[in-house]
């Protein structure tokens, strides 16, 4: 028994925005993750390649093809969580690494720490051997013309979140953050709790939207809550997303079980993502 869901995003609709491309590249993630899965491979090792692999597709606001900052710059944020040992890492403000979500894992595995920021974590990513990448070779022709005419949308983020066939989760989130953010701005991906969660007694999370309200109702923790409390995952993500729009929040979420349920919710204009079962079910959505 295997489960994984992946989600490229919850926010308005964009520009010159495909749902097909979205559906389409979001369930190729999901498989990518799902091989792992069926060879009898980890949830983490299954969301990290998920993710690595909506990093590099530049339709997504994350790794390749970000948002702009203020000052026309890539930083960006991740996190990934180990739902067997409640382990976490996370990067932020990362200009010259290709993957971040890889660059968190190495946080969580190979340093004391669990969140590394701007120039310490880009040095981290040298001294374990990751390459560097010139800032600007993040930058597509879209994303410029975006900052340019001060377009587009303005946020979004992609994540994944697994279980493996040993009834273990975990969960990656990355993201570019918002766009003509502050220069050293950090949002909800790179916060555990906030934008990434995962225990294997309960569930794993990751959320998607406007950072500065997922940080105040804590959502991805909030759905683990909601399931420890008995709900059902799809009650308690939709009572979530009922907290973020309370306060005014965008955004979205995805979800699973140790059992293998799977779940999302928004209140966004749209949300793009995928889900791949060992029974076979798999599917996408673009709403």
């Amino acid at each position: 028994m295997f489960s994984i869901v992946v989600h490229g995003g919850a926010g308005p609709k964009r520009d010159q925005e495909s749902g097909d491309a979205a559906r389409a590249s979001c369930l190729a993630a999901a498989e990518r993750g799902a091989a792992i899965l069926s060879a009898g491979g980890s949830a983490l090792d299954a969301v990290e390649a998920a993710a690595r692999w909506l990093e590099d597709d530049p339709l997504f606001n994350a790794g390749l093809g970000a948002v702009l900052n203020a000052d026309g710059e890539v930083e960006l944020d991740a996190s990934v969580m180990n739902g067997e040992t409640l382990e976490a890492g996370a990067v932020a403000v990362v200009k010259t690494v290709k993957n971040p979500i890889s660059l968190a894992r190495l946080v969580m595995e190979k340093s004391p720490h669990v969140l590394l920021v701007g120039e310490g974590a880009d040095a981290f990513a040298r001294a374990q051997g990751v390459p560097a990448i010139a800032p600007g070779s993040l930058v597509t022709p879209l994303q410029r013309q975006r900052w340019l005419e001060r377009t587009g949308a303005t946020h979004g983020t992609i994540g994944a979140v697994a279980v493996d066939q040993r009834g273990q989760v975990a969960a990656a989130t990355s993201t570019g953050g918002t766009a003509g953010k502050l220069k050293g701005r950090v949002g909800d991906s790179p916060l555990i709790g906030a934008g990434t969660v995962a225990d294997s007694r309960w569930a794993a999370a990751s959320s998607t939207g406007l950072g500065e309200f997922i940080i105040r109702v804590g959502l991805a923790r909030a759905v683990l809550e909601g399931v420890r409390r008995g709900a059902a995952l799809n009650l308690a993500c939709e009572e979530a997303i009922a907290e973020l729009k309370r306060i005014g929040g965008d955004g979205g979420l995805i979800a699973v079980t140790p059992s293998g349920g799977v779940g999302w919710a928004f209140c966004s204009e749209r949300m793009a993502g995928a889900f791949v079962k060992s029974t076979g079910e798999r599917g996408t959505f673009f709403d």
